[in-house]
């Protein structure tokens, strides 16, 4: 590398640091926590919901509540750093908490095998996704939504569109009402798995290659990155992570609906979209993903609790979701003019990415 060439890295990399700890940049890797404070503040203070907001049962129900959509949420993360969408999450969410409430009713199985079997169908769904979008190389937007709907009529026609409650454990409905310290316990699963998450991504050589797929594919296959079992991996884990939101749902409902799980895409969906906008902006990530769960979770909350019509809550869910993706790719643009290293927006659902030379050099070491 030339002198020259050192130099102008070296000043790339002062320039990306002084952005990193300049005011600006904190606020706008904090501005998603901020406004979830804002609104906390003002639903606690408001004359029509402060009389409850801050209750510890509302409290409580806030934290619990969100847990299946916060990991839920996060399964859509995984695939997404590397470009590639998983609109499936929901559903596989879905038959998971179907199965083992089946295997729990129908056919009395200890606990244990009945959760291994929910896991196991959950799995199944992730590896067809997998083999779809990887081995196959056919869209992951379209082919996940295809699966999304699929599943969710297989679940209809097993259930019959009924309810399953009959025959259910109360050990495991008691879990998921359980409190540890005062906190629902299902929060502390939440957070577990976004430890989980957050660490395959941020601190392991397969979290990299995931982001340097979402940075530059192209670049990453001519740099020897195993692009096509990376983003098969991915898939499997994001089916894994619906598959424990499906059995935290069994437990929390102490039974299984057809139509719960399914539910649970757009509020997710908006979170992720949210979550691109904090923390790491212009990039998915686990946390601003959590903060972007409890703001739209607050929100919905102290608007009912204000004596809002039922409604306003779709309507919230849909405008909330298009302007997260406004703010996300607006954000990653700038982000990109400003520094053309950085991934593209997170918006696109197309599998593969164009780099410049320089961002496929920058792979070598992944």
């Amino acid at each position: 590398m030339t002198s020259s060439a050192v130099e102008a890295s070296e000043a790339r990399l002062r320039r990306r640091t002084r952005r990193r700890g300049s005011p600006s940049r904190v606020i706008e890797s904090g501005g998603l926590l901020l406004l979830l404070i804002a609104l906390l503040l003002f639903f606690g203070l408001m004359p029509a919901s402060r009389d409850t907001f801050f209750s510890a049962a509302n409290i409580s129900n806030l934290l619990g509540n969100q847990s299946v959509t916060g990991i839920i949420a996060i399964a859509m993360v995984i695939p997404l750093v590397s470009g590639y969408f998983d609109l499936s999450v929901a559903a596989v969410a879905g038959i998971a908490n179907v199965t083992v409430a089946a295997a729990l009713s129908g056919l009395g199985t200890p606990i244990p095998v009945a959760i291994l079997l929910g896991m196991a169908v959950a799995l199944l769904c992730g590896v067809i996704n997998a083999v779809l979008v990887a081995t196959l190389k056919l869209n992951g937007f379209v082919v996940t939504l295809g699966t999304y709907t699929l599943i969710g009529g297989v679940i209809l026609f097993f259930t019959g569109g009924q309810t399953i409650y009959q025959g259910i454990p109360l050990e495991l409905g008691a879990w998921g009402i359980a409190k540890i310290f005062g906190i629902p316990a299902p929060f502390f699963l939440l957070i577990g798995v976004a430890l989980i998450a957050w660490y395959i991504l941020m601190q392991t050589p397969f979290g990299r290659r995931l982001e340097s797929i979402g940075t530059n594919e192209k670049g990453a296959r001519l740099v020897g990155v195993r692009v096509d079992r990376s983003i098969f991996i991915s898939f499997l884990l994001s089916a894994a992570f619906a598959g424990v939101a499906g059995v935290l749902l069994t437990s929390r409902s102490g039974g299984a609906d057809p139509n719960a799980a399914p539910a649970y895409l757009f509020p997710a969906l908006t979170a992720v979209f949210l979550g691109a906008t904090a923390i790491r902006p212009g990039k998915y990530n686990v946390w601003g993903t959590i903060i972007g769960v409890f703001l739209i979770a607050v929100a919905i909350n102290g608007l009912a609790l204000s004596g809002a019509d039922t409604w306003i809550t779709p309507v919230f869910n849909g405008l909330a979701l298009v302007l997260a993706v406004a703010v996300s790719t607006l954000l990653g643009r700038r982000q990109k003019k400003n520094d053309p290293n950085r991934p593209s927006p997170p918006t696109a659902p197309s599998s593969a990415k164009s780099g410049d030379d320089e961002s496929s050099q920058a792979l070598v070491g992944v």
